[in-house]
């Protein structure tokens, strides 16, 4: 059987099942790589991704995610924190999964508080720490994994997009267009704020979550919730007309925007609704009671399909694309190549297109042209969707051996590069195709 639809065959919400899967959960303490590879001026970029470029379609998106990481470091030093590995974390917090009451006794012990804690729909319990002033983070994360071998701890890690936005792109023409929206679909998305008021968007039905109620379009969200169920003429994302979960983890500004906490409690909210096929077009590092949040979901049978990345082929992994059971997604041009930058490796499961196409953008002008795997990965979830409206093991596993079987022949070799193959070529809204 394929090593990576094993994969989805084995995973389970339990940890003894992560022995037969297929990513071992990586070793935070690795070397300091950061630091070496963004020395030098910061430029203007601002974050979430969807704020970041606003001029031509960028030709490599690699050194953009650490670009965004600096950046981030260096305007909120109050706020935010290097990990050892240099990536972005919330200051002086750490994110506890399930502890029990003696786990919480020792961590009060070692001087550590309990700043919040949210019960992730009837997964478990996420608990917020917070370290005494003047201590350090990872310091106190380390004697707590000592005190408590079996428990899950980690830093409150900070996301960020896996793509960006470029040149303006003409307006779609009108079309007639007879298809009907896809009544019975769902697709929820973790990502930054929508713009419900956008006319791609005007057929479908969006539930919206996070920011305290308030609404903070953002041009990424807004780009990929297009690609998702967006209609306008000529321009048509996967399921045009569906009803759309979307929540913003990214509030606009907020330098805490994209933390491991509110993605937990965007999946717990998702999870609340049983929406089966949940994109993510978010990177990151490894972090340990985020995987065991993904794992429970995708042990109960919901479908996560993420953007593999575009730090770059010979980059480590990124999450959460590469946790067991996610469908990662990596994006390839109009002539079926991967993306320079786009990661590869076995998190890899799907290609799609991520290059030469527009989507939706707030404001005016109403369209850009977009790139990166953030782009790709809402067409396989779109891809996905009607065949789980809600979360299902059985029909889970299905739904992705069918995609699998139309992306390549039985028997065919999965490649590091495009995975089982490429899909959904023909909803690549080439700028031409508008007009």
């Amino acid at each position: 059987m394929n090593r990576r639809f094993l994969l989805l065959l084995l995973a389970t919400a339990a940890g003894s099942a992560y022995a037969q899967l297929r990513l071992p959960t990586p070793n935070l303490q690795l070397p300091n790589v950061l630091p070496n590879a963004v020395q030098g001026p910061l430029d203007t970029l601002r974050r979430p991704v969807d704020r970041l470029v606003e001029r031509i379609d960028l030709p490599d998106l690699r050194a953009l995610r650490l670009d965004q990481a600096t950046q981030l470091l260096r305007r909120h030093p109050a706020v935010l924190e290097a990990d050892p590995r240099g990536e972005p974390a919330v200051r002086g917090e750490i994110l506890a999964w399930d502890p029990s009451p003696a786990a919480l006794d020792a961590a009060r012990a070692a001087g550590l508080a309990v700043a919040r804690e949210e019960g992730v729909d009837d997964l478990g319990r996420l608990v917020v720490l917070r370290v005494p002033a003047g201590a350090a983070t990872a310091a106190l994360l380390e004697r707590l994994r000592a005190l408590d071998p079996d428990g899950h701890y980690d830093f409150n890690h900070v996301y960020l997009g896996g793509g960006a936005a470029g040149a303006p792109a003409p307006a779609p023409a009108p079309a007639a267009d007879t298809a009907q929206p896809v009544a019975r679909a769902r697709v929820g998305l973790v990502d930054s704020g929508v713009d419900t008021g956008h006319r791609a968007l005007d057929d479908a039905s969006v539930h919206l979550w996070g920011c305290g109620g308030r609404a903070v379009p953002g041009a990424h969200g807004t780009a990929v919730a297009a690609l998702l169920v967006g209609r306008d003429g000529r321009f048509r994302g996967a399921l045009p007309g569906a009803t759309l979960y979307a929540a913003d983890i990214y509030c606009g500004d907020d330098p805490v925007g994209g933390s491991a906490e509110r993605i937990a409690g965007a999946l717990g909210w998702l999870a609340r609704e049983q929406v089966g096929v949940i994109n993510l077009s978010l990177v990151g590092p490894p972090n340990g009671v985020l995987e065991r949040i993904v794992a429970a979901l995708v042990g109960r049978g919901h479908v996560l399909v993420a953007a593999v990345g575009n730090d770059g082929p010979a980059a480590p992994p990124l999450y959460p694309a590469s946790y067991p059971g996610v469908v990662g997604v990596t994006a390839v041009d109009r002539t079926g190549q991967p993306l320079p930058e786009a990661a590869r490796g076995p998190q890899v499961l799907f290609a799609a297109p991520g290059k030469d196409m527009v989507s939706a953008a707030p404001g005016d002008p109403p369209y850009r042209s977009v790139r990166g795997t953030s782009y790709a990965a809402p067409l396989v979830a779109g891809l996905l969707a009607p065949a789980l409206a809600r979360p299902d093991r059985a029909r889970a596993r299905a739904a992705v051996d069918a995609l699998a079987h139309t992306a390549a022949p039985a028997g065919a070799r999965v490649d590091d590069r495009i995975g089982f193959g490429i899909v959904g070529a023909d909803l690549r809204i080439d700028p031409a195709r508008l007009r």
